[in-house]
């Protein structure tokens, strides 16, 4: 005897039904729980457990604040960008400008903001830690108001290090400097390996804040291709070494940004061993490791560090607060002169933020948010990934990150990445153009897209609107990838 579907199952076999029969199409809103629950004459609670089935199956989605939607199915993944050619020659960098006129946009809440690397407060922790702020505030006294010169935050550091230690990096409190967010981090760590004229060794793509830095101590930059997926060409750095006297080395290994690559451990430690038989410095810049989508966070390049030339920077601007601006260096045999570095540049670091946070650490909120967070964000990304490969032109590309919440997008040759810009900033939409993340101005046809905020109609639109922009931008004056 063949039992009965239950209650559940036959609302969601209904609605399966009109996905089937075409009447609800791909990203077409589904009937609201309350509304659909009427119409079946069926409890809320029953239609909420149809709708479950229906998500563990693949038909529907749900997006935050917004509903149930039919999902996306049979869409092929687009093919991932190039590797740019290999740099000879290293050159000054001059991308300030246009990253100003990039980021002025962020500041506008009425701005899609595909340009700002930032994840949506919604994906944040922001009631706790505020809650933690003040509680912090109320008992700590003079302590909360007073400088905490460096190496900053005890507490802090203690919280740091005990993490690092869980990654594979043999570190202690006294090995930690805080900062005001990584990017003070990978400033202080240049300048103390590196002076005005030097040349140093980069990814690319590379991060535009790391060619500000760069630009800002008017230090030379000799990129280095990054291989999608793999992460920077080992044996073109390992030319690059044997040619240019390189001062020191900036390189994401674990989540880099604008590609998302997690190089491997072999090669990390390759990476260690080549640039210490020269005694150049590593920069390691780990903003985004603590969001890799995989099971276990990868071991920074840091835990192969035996001669203490790798220069390990973080922060939690992107899994926790941005605003609070709170990072931290462990400088290896450099500690003393980054630690000298951050009291003449800016005296100390916020006490009452570091001390919030390793309160929300060492209480066991890090990890349980993490958890979440990366789960989120993963969905983030494949749903912007497959809305581009649906809307945007044919040839283009897009990368498949390992982790963090930013896509890399090489639309075809002779599309301008600056004209969509401009016209996409006309539609109040923001995307980073790519130019801005090479010291000579490459990527002329790429765009990187942030997945920071949840899947919603609005974002929908906006990739529609990017994908038209794009094909009426192809037929202007570009370079191919370079």
């Amino acid at each position: 005897m063949i039992a009965e579907p239950l209650l559940y199952e036959r609302v969601a076999a209904h609605v399966a039904g009109l996905i089937e029969r075409g009447a609800l199409r791909p990203g077409d809103r589904v009937p609201s729980v309350r509304r659909l629950s009427q119409q079946q004459g069926v409890s809320v609670a029953t239609v909420v457990q149809a709708y479950l089935h229906l998500e563990d199956h693949g038909l529907i989605e749900a997006r935050p604040q917004s509903g149930h939607y039919v999902r996306r199915r049979g869409v092929t993944p687009l093919p991932e960008p190039r590797a740019p050619r290999t740099s000879a020659t290293a050159s000054k960098v001059s991308v300030a400008g246009l990253v100003a006129k990039v980021y002025g946009a962020s500041r506008d809440p009425h701005i899609v903001p595909f340009g700002a690397a930032y994840p949506s407060p919604d994906l944040l922790p922001t009631d706790r830690l505020n809650a933690t702020l003040a509680r912090i505030a109320r008992t700590s006294g003079a302590v909360g108001v007073s400088y905490d010169p460096p190496p900053g935050c005890l507490a802090l550091r203690r919280q740091a290090a005990r993490r690092a230690v869980e990654w594979g990096c043999a570190l202690t409190p006294d090995d930690l400097v805080t900062t005001v967010g990584a990017s003070e981090a990978l400033c202080l760590c240049l300048r103390a390996v590196a002076q005005a004229g030097d040349t140093v060794a980069i990814e690319s793509p590379a991060y535009f804040g790391v060619l500000q830095l760069i630009e800002s101590l008017k230090i030379r930059a000799l990129e280095i291709p990054s291989i999608p997926g793999k992460g920077i060409d080992l044996d073109a750095l390992e030319e690059a070494l044997a040619s240019h006297k390189i001062k020191a080395c900036v390189v994401s290994p674990t989540v880099s940004n604008p590609l998302g690559c997690v190089m491997t451990d072999e090669a990390k430690e390759r990476l260690v061993e080549m640039l210490a038989r020269r005694d150049v410095p590593l920069i390691e810049d780990d903003v985004y490791g603590d969001l890799y989508f995989g099971t276990a966070r990868p071991r920074p390049a840091k835990a192969f560090d035996e001669r203490g030339l790798v220069m390990l920077c973080s922060s939690f601007s992107k899994t926790l607060a941005p605003g609070y601006r709170v990072g931290w260096a462990a400088p290896g045999r450099f500690r003393d002169q980054v630690e000298a570095l951050k009291f003449a540049q800016s005296v100390a670091t916020p006490t009452l933020p570091q001390l919030a946070i390793a309160d929300f650490i060492e209480n066991g909120g890090y990890e349980h948010h993490l958890r979440g967070l990366r789960r989120k964000l993963a969905a983030q990304a494949q749903q912007v990934s497959a809305a581009i490969a649906e809307h945007f032109p044919a040839g283009t590309r897009v990368s498949r990150p390992a982790g963090g919440f930013v896509l890399w997008v090489e639309l075809p040759p002779g599309t301008s990445a600056l004209a969509l810009h401009d016209k996409a900033l006309a539609q109040a939409i923001s995307v980073a153009p790519g130019p801005i993340f090479s010291a000579k101005t490459r990527f002329s046809n790429c765009i990187r897209m942030s997945c920071g905020y949840p899947w919603s109609d609005l974002l929908e639109h906006a990739v529609r609107t990017l994908g038209r922009i794009a094909r009426e931008v192809a037929d202007r004056p570009g370079p191919e990838l370079d």
